[in-house]
């Protein structure tokens, strides 16, 4: 799959002369070249490792004038020859040739590439001149061009500049149903509207036809292509009627069109081109007003993804599945209601903000070339990477995951799955410039090892040590084109194509050395393979059109440095297979699952031959998709499902104790999202007819794509795309990103609904320190309960009946499961917030009483996770017992200085104490009123003395909420008594507590300072002014001290703050110190005594000096009044 990584390049056109239309018009890869047709001028660039242009033609003015501007073109397959039509309908052939002239690009290799000369080959006027026509761009194969014409019809020119004449489809005498005829002729094919754009795929012999109306036609062509246009037939239509844009792609037989609506819809040209899926920017918050309809689609050369460039906005590639892989829009979220950046927003950084008019891959799917519309100056190249997959004859691990570009690898570091993040690894100069571009990257089987492929010879890797090893002669390497790598223990497995007898060979070498006096074993190929596989000493091979050929290695000897064991390879089995399905994409050795308790039970070990024996199952992916079981006895394939992109076989591949994924046999990824596969119990599991696929909903987001497995992690690695921004560059860098989902709570549940309890437990334990391990116990309750819920609303008496006839239910062995971890009582309440609480009582009668579960976290002093369950218990329990709980919770949350958590418990007090009286009787508040349950839960010491009854703060307030007040303002003078101001401004913040209306009421009492000295020598140290956070709760405190005028504390803060002017409050201005001495002399005088004969208030003399120095002059100033 593809990937984006880095800043897109500009490759910067010539200016034309000054033409009506400026706007590329044609843009095209072939054989490492890009062609640029403009309207006057025409650009041939290298698009290999190296951007150069290679050679141009530009039109003069006259010709502009005499034959107009170029407004289509085509590029012959074999890249000689150019044909343009201009808007005069003159046609223009031109020949491509290249010059000996080699271009110097720097260093010492040269380049091998040289510059092209552009030639006007022939010129002539098309018949069709006067008629008053506009064409549609230009379809060709060898010999012949075919084009549409604004009255429906379809003209043949040959290269030649032949003119073979024009012709109609002809819809009455078509090979389709009666149904489809009436279709068209009833919808206004047979007006002839015009034909917009023509699209050839010359492998299925098929012709699509876009016509104005919207409308798209399938025709059949002769196998012979273009040249007999009597046989080109209409065979069936395609679309929803408002398609503007095509194209196939012809490995996958899939058929990608452009809406009006904005959308892409997929058609499976093998099963009566019928929709298959449909692609579109609507769940990312983008609809056609922001993006216009679509303008354009490009497949990558492999047909796995495609790009879909829109008329007013961006481009966005897609895989089939509908995984989004690259998106040139800014966006947040995956969802509608996710906040996006439209156009009318800061966007000066996003690439193609007008449009893409065309999009094109080069031919190795390491650029996307796209050209904005209404631009003729530039072309934007963005880079992809490939992920590395088990596709064709290359296999790798899944425990390594590896995303490869033209010259670098990036490698998922995943040390630590709680941060995975790519690194960059640059392949090195002296092998990437000889043999560019990257072709084939295989890790090895405990992802240690690297083997990567170029043009021609192979590098290998050392993840440990960093280290590369390469051919030491350079002939030796050229002359090795890998067509495929393998990895057998410490052999790599080269599949190479020998061009002087066009043949195929397999090479074994040894990763310690690669040199041609260290080659094992050479043999060669019956034919060219279309996959391969290995496992332990067995590699598969299959040829076209199914022939399987299976081969066993012996080494004989040690493989080390200093000594070259023997290897021989024989057949044994060999299978043909006749079937008329598509060809396989992906084959994959299933090895017989032993338990691990079998193994240890019967003393085998993980040399023996039993484990190694010849696997008699493969995996088979084909190229629609379809995942299939063959029998490699009997030759039975059975088909398991289908739309799958990979998969990962997991059986059989680890031998390590802490392997998590021990019991799945494979998982696969496609359209469905993630599937997990698991043996049916048996003798022989993969004979049983009930082949127990679990957890199809697990599904990565739309915008990851999953790369690999992480066996002892338990997760699945992806990655997404992520873009930065920076102010000095033009556009966005394009960063994939790894992302992680655990799979653990798929496995869990698995176990249980086999009654493997045991097993289970041992599996948890083993993923107890893992990353992620609550979610996954929070993920295993929530599916079960949800699974759970779902059976009872569908069938209640079923459910009961099932109830009284199984021992413990799946629910059950879930909970106590979960039950040996210290989450669990975390996990349980998360899920019953996340469930309905209609359904709780379900959930508690097996996870345990609510008030129980309350209790436990009380005790373990887990106060938030206690907390949570107050909602459970008003709801199952009733509002009393919750309302005793949460005061409970309240005096343990004060007491621990948990002043937010604090603050919450007085919200849901207050709010449930008012409806918990509303709908009470007088007897009920009797029994068991919260203001009596305060009375024996809190300590005397803590206990407010009884209230004035005089006072209005609690005048005709309900005995709950007056049992709330007296818990508060009990702490808050426990805080004040102790001088702990820090924590009583965290209280008061934490509990919205008025202090205002506190301080009035205690002046005399917990809020009194009975000396100054004192007071200002313990508060300083509590508070600890060198703080930022301290300076502030001073503030805080002083705020509220001169709002109710209580000198004794205003000197002593202001003095901490050291505050000798005014200053401004949200009360109002605040006179502090100054304003303070300047009425009371004697005031003045004992403060300043009091610092002066304390050696321990030497720091504040500066301030004593300066506010003896402002109160010097108040005589003075009021005698100048």
């Amino acid at each position: 799959m593809y990937m984006a990584y880095g800043w897109p390049q500009v490759i910067p056109l010539e200016s034309g002369l000054c033409p009506t239309s400026e706007q590329i018009i044609y843009l095209k890869a072939i054989n490492r070249l890009l062609l640029v047709v403009s309207p006057s001028h025409i650009e041939l660039w290298s698009s290999s490792q190296h951007k150069v242009r290679l050679g141009k033609y530009k039109r003069d003015s006259n010709s502009l004038h005499r034959e107009g501007e170029n407004l289509q073109a085509v590029w012959s397959p074999d890249a000689k020859l150019i044909a343009v039509l201009t808007s005069s309908f003159f046609l223009h052939v031109f020949k491509v040739q290249f010059t000996e002239k080699r271009i110097q690009i720097g260093g010492k290799q040269p380049s091998g590439l040289f510059l092209a000369t552009i030639s006007l080959l022939h010129s002539e006027q098309v018949p069709f001149v006067n008629k008053d026509l506009t064409m549609s761009n230009i379809v060709c194969d060898n010999k012949h061009m075919l084009l549409g014409l604004s009255n429906g019809s379809l003209y043949m020119i040959s290269w030649k500049a032949e003119f073979c004449g024009g012709f109609e489809i002809d819809f009455c005498h078509a090979s389709s149903t009666l149904d489809e005829k009436a279709y068209y002729l009833n919808n206004g094919l047979s007006a002839k509207p015009s034909i917009l754009q023509l699209e050839l795929s010359l492998s299925l012999r098929l012709l699509f036809v876009l016509y104005s109306d919207g409308k798209l036609v399938l025709c059949t062509v002769s196998k012979k292509g273009l040249k007999h246009a009597e046989l080109i037939k209409f065979e069936n239509w395609v679309g929803s009627g408002d398609a503007v844009c095509a194209s196939v792609a012809s490995e996958q037989q899939l058929l990608a069109v452009g809406t009006r609506r904005g959308v892409v819809e997929l058609y499976d040209l093998a099963e009566s081109a019928s929709l298959l899926r449909s692609v579109s920017l609507y769940d990312w918050g983008y609809s056609v007003d922001d993006t216009g309809p679509v303008s354009c689609i490009a497949w990558t050369p492999d047909n796995s993804a495609f790009a879909a460039g829109w008329k007013s906005r961006g481009l966005t590639v897609w895989s089939v599945s509908g995984c989004r892989l690259m998106s040139s829009i800014r966006q947040i979220g995956l969802s509608a209601s996710s906040p996006m950046v439209k156009r009318n927003q800061d966007c000066k950084y996003e690439p193609l903000m007008g449009g893409t008019s065309l999009i094109q891959w080069d031919e190795y799917g390491y650029r996307l070339y796209a050209v904005e519309e209404g631009s003729s100056e530039r072309i934007l190249a963005f880079s992809f990477g490939k992920c590395c997959l088990n596709r064709g004859v290359s296999g790798t691990t899944y425990v390594r995951q590896v995303i490869y570009g033209e010259d670098r690898l990036l490698v998922v570091q995943s040390e630590d799955t709680n941060e995975l993040k790519f690194l960059h690894l640059n392949l090195p100069v002296s092998y990437i410039s000889q043999n560019w571009p990257v072709l084939n990257v295989v890790a090895s089987k405990d992802g240690m090892y690297l083997a990567v492929a170029g043009l021609h010879g192979l590098i290998l890797y050392d993840i440990r040590s960093k280290k590369w090893r390469m051919f030491g002669d350079v002939t030796q390497e050229q002359q090795i084109q890998c067509k495929g790598l393998l990895w057998m223990g410490k052999l790599i497995v080269v599949c190479n194509y020998v061009e002087s007898s066009n043949s195929y060979e397999l090479l074994f070498y040894p990763r310690y050395h690669l040199d041609q006096s260290s080659l094992l074993c050479r043999k060669p190929l019956l034919a060219k393979p279309i996959v391969m596989d290995i496992y332990e000493d067995y590699i598969l091979v299959t040829y076209r059109p199914f022939d399987v050929h299976i081969f066993h290695v012996k080494l004989s000897g040690e493989l080390t440095t200093s000594t070259i064991p023997d290897l021989q390879l024989s057949t044994v089995r060999e299978l043909s297979i006749m079937t008329a399905k598509s060809h396989p994409a992906a084959m994959r050795f299933i090895p017989d699952q032993l338990p691990r308790e079998y193994i240890s039970n019967n003393c085998i070990s993980s040399s023996s031959d039993l484990l190694t024996r010849e696997p008699a199952r493969c995996l088979i992916l084909r190229a629609n998709g379809e995942l299939s079981l063959l029998d490699l006895d009997d030759g039975r394939e059975r088909e398991l499902t289908d739309s799958v992109e990979l998969f990962w076989v997991t059986c059989g591949q680890s031998e390590e104790k802490t392997n998590l994924i021990e019991e799945v046999s494979w998982l696969d990824y496609g359209h469905r999202g993630m599937q997990v596969w698991y043996p049916s119990p048996g003798v022989d599991p993969f004979k049983q007819e009930d082949f127990l696929q679990l957890d199809p909903e697990l599904e990565f987001d739309r915008e990851v794509y999953p790369l690999g497995l992480l066996p002892n992690a338990g997760v699945v690695v992806g990655v997404c795309q992520r873009m930065s921004f920076s102010a000095c560059t033009e556009f966005p860098c394009f960063e994939p990103s790894p992302q992680a989902q655990t799979i653990l709570h798929c496995l869990l549940r698995h176990l249980l609904q086999r009654d493997k309890s045991e097993e289970a437990l041992r599996l948890a334990q083993l993923s107890a320190e893992k990353p992620h391990f609550s979610h996954c116990l929070e993920w295993l309750l929530f599916t079960v309960f949800d699974a759970e819920i779902s059976r009872q609303n569908a069938n209640k008496n079923q459910m009961s009946v099932l109830r009284s006839d199984t021992k413990f239910s799946l629910l059950e062995r879930t909970c106590d499961l979960i039950k040996n971890f210290p989450e669990y009582l975390d996990v349980v309440v998360s899920v019953a917030r996340k469930t309905d609480g209609r359904h709780w009582a379900d959930l508690f009668s097996a996870a345990g009483r609510s008030t129980e579960l309350f209790e436990e976290c009380f005790q373990r002093r887990w106060y938030r996770t206690a907390a949570c369950y107050i909602l459970v218990i008003a709801k199952l329990e009733g509002p009393a017992v919750s309302q005793y709980c949460a005061l409970r919770l309240l005096q343990a949350t004060l007491d621990e200085s948990l002043y937010e958590l604090a603050g919450e418990l007085v919200r849901f007090l207050l709010r449930s104490g008012r409806e918990y009286e509303y709908a009470s009787t007088d007897s009920d508040k009797l029994s068991l009123s919260p203001r009596f349950l305060g009375y024996f839960l809190f300590p005397s010491s803590y206990r407010r003395q009884p209230l004035d009854p005089k006072s209005t703060s609690f005048k005709e307030q309900s005995a709950h909420v007056a049992s709330v007040e007296n818990i508060l303002e009990s702490h808050a003078s426990y805080l004040m008594l102790g001088k702990e101001l820090s924590k009583l401004v965290a209280f008061v913040k934490g509990t919205q507590f008025d202090l205002v209306e506190y301080l009035q009421r205690e002046r005399y009492g917990s809020a009194r300072l009975e000396n100054f000295s004192s007071g200002l020598e313990l508060i300083g140290q509590k508070l600890q002014m060198g703080t930022l956070q301290s300076r502030l709760d001073a503030e805080f405190l002083l705020a509220h001290m001169c709002s109710v005028k209580f000198k004794e504390w205003i000197v002593v803060l202001a003095t901490l703050l050291r505050r000798s002017e005014k200053i401004c409050f949200k009360f109002g201005i605040v006179l502090v110190l100054f304003d303070i001495f300047r009425y009371d002399m004697r005031l003045w005088k004992a403060y300043s005594v009091t610092l002066q004969s304390q050696s321990a208030f030497a720091e504040y003399h500066d301030l004593l000096e300066s506010l003896e120095e402002k109160l010097s002059s108040i005589p003075s100033m009021e005698e100048m009044q």
